[in-house]
This record gives C-alpha cells, sequence and structure tokens, in this order.
C-alpha cells in the first residue's frame, strides 16, 4: 500500500486517520459538480464487469459452459438455489435478474479491496450502500402494496398473526419500527460497517509489515505481521463474498414476506 510505503520510508510507525483513508479527492472533473474519485471509479467498474459478465456469457453461448458462461451460469444457479428456493420459492423466480444484479455488484465493488494499488472496497463508505438499502426498502414495500394492497399490507406488517389485542399497542410501535426503520438501516451498516472494518484490519497490518521491513533488530519479527496480513486479505475475499450474499438473501426475504404475508 502506499501509506505502508511512507510508513517505511519515514522510519516510524505511523498510522494513517481515517479520514486520510476514506475520502478520496477528485480524480476526473476535479472540483467540478461531476467530479469523480477512486469511489466513484470502483462503482463504474462494478457496474460495467456486472453487465459485461452476462453480456459476455449470453453471446459465447454453448452447450458445455466454460469461461465466463461457466462462471455466469454458476451465479444463476447459485441465486436461485441458494437464494430464492430459500427465502421465496418459484415466485421468486421473477426477482433473479434483479439478485444477481445485486450480489454481483457488491461482490465487484468488495473484491477490489484485495487488488494491487486499489485496495479499497468502495462499500466502506457509507453513501452507496444506504443507496443500495433503500433501493431495497422501495422494492419490497412495492411489492407487498401491489401483492396485498396498501391497507393490507400495512395491516399484515404490522399486527403479526395470533397477537391478543391489549399487547397491540405496544406490539404496532415495534413493528413499525423493525419493518420500516430498522430493516433498511441494518442492511446498510451491516455491508458497510464489515467493509470498513476489514479495510482498517489490512491497513494497520500493512503499515505494521512496512515499519519492520528494516535492518534493525525488528526485522526479525516481520513474519509475524506479514502472515497475519497475507491471512487477512486472504479472509477479505471471503468477507466480500459473504456480505454480498447476506445482503442479497436478506433482501430476498424482505420480498419472500411482502409476497407472502403470515397467516
Amino acid at each position: 500500500m502506499i501509506l505502508a510505503t511512507e510508513a517505511a520510508s519515514s522510519g516510524g510507525l505511523h498510522f494513517p486517520s481515517i479520514g486520510h483513508l476514506l475520502v478520496w479527492p477528485g480524480i476526473l472533473f476535479d472540483g467540478t459538480i461531476f467530479e469523480l474519485n477512486k469511489v466513484g471509479i470502483i462503482y463504474l467498474f462494478a457496474t460495467i464487469a456486472t453487465l459485461m459478465l452476462f453480456i459476455v456469457a449470453g453471446r459465447r453461448a454453448a452447450l458445455v459452459p466454460r469461461g465466463v458462461q461457466l462462471v455466469a451460469e454458476s451465479g444463476v444457479e447459485f441465486i436461485r438455489e441458494s437464494v430464492v428456493n430459500q427465502t421465496i420459492g418459484p415466485d421468486g423466480y421473477k426477482f433473479i435478474p434483479f439478485f444477481l444484479s445485486v450480489f454481483f455488484f457488491i461482490l465487484f465493488s468488495n473484491i477490489t479491496e484485495i487488488i494491487p494499488f486499489i485496495q479499497f472496497p468502495a462499500n466502506a463508505r457509507m453513501a452507496f450502500p444506504f443507496l443500495l438499502a433503500m433501493l431495497v426498502w422501495i422494492i419490497y414495500n412495492a411489492v407487498g402494496v401491489m401483492n396485498q394492497g396498501f391497507f393490507g399490507y400495512i395491516k399484515n406488517s404490522l399486527v403479526p398473526p395470533g397477537v391478543p389485542p391489549a399487547l397491540l399497542v405496544i406490539v404496532i410501535p415495534i413493528e413499525f419500527v423493525s419493518t420500516f426503520i430498522v430493516r433498511p438501516f441494518s442492511l446498510m451498516v451491516r455491508l458497510f460497517a464489515n467493509m470498513l472494518a476489514g479495510h482498517l484490519l489490512l491497513v494497520t497490518f500493512a503499515v505494521l509489515t512496512a515499519a519492520l521491513w528494516t535492518k534493525g533488530p525488528l526485522a526479525a519479527i516481520i513474519w509475524a505481521p506479514f502472515i497475519v496480513l497475507i491471512g487477512l486479505t486472504a479472509f477479505e475475499i471471503l468477507v466480500a463474498f459473504l456480505q454480498a450474499f447476506i445482503f442479497t438473501i436478506l433482501t430476498a426475504v424482505y420480498i419472500g414476506g411482502a409476497m407472502h404475508p403470515e397467516h
């Protein structure tokens, strides 16, 4: 990392501030309303990569899939069996393109954490996880209204079956906060906080490794933070996948609940 190199060259152990890690200056159109920084470029990459994955796979379709087609078909199979069938059922097949787009977009914008010279997950910034969470909030509420009617959806969301009438004065506010406020907030925070925490850990051990890369006595123990750094990098690959999967499957759970209310 550039920060790790700076730490090594300065001959000391200097951990960068949170602001230095997360606030990126404009790279293109700096100072204008259309300013584009590193985070924006990562999201452009994630968007293009998601589109190209399925465009190329569709154009090169073969009876025996391989290469890009194999990745795309495996993704479709994974989303259908591990997400839609587990949360919604066959009624949710029409949402597979949406779930695929969400999963791969988040995965591609997370995986840049371990790509050399980029080494930053775009979702470690709060803005786009918030936007994704609000998109999911709009969709599952719209699905609920379309399938149950406005008043039916509100009733089924706020009044769980079997609750005694005397407890409704307590239950209804709790269900309102849980369904309409906590869900999008938890989606946003879970994605943002996990990616930020992983990024901070990688930076910490990269700085430690660079600082110990000297000819002094401490060079003998450089292997310790270096091995941890390698292990954390491998772990971040798993985290990038898991966070994309968790966001997608929770989205499916919320949409499934809006389509099939409890009775």
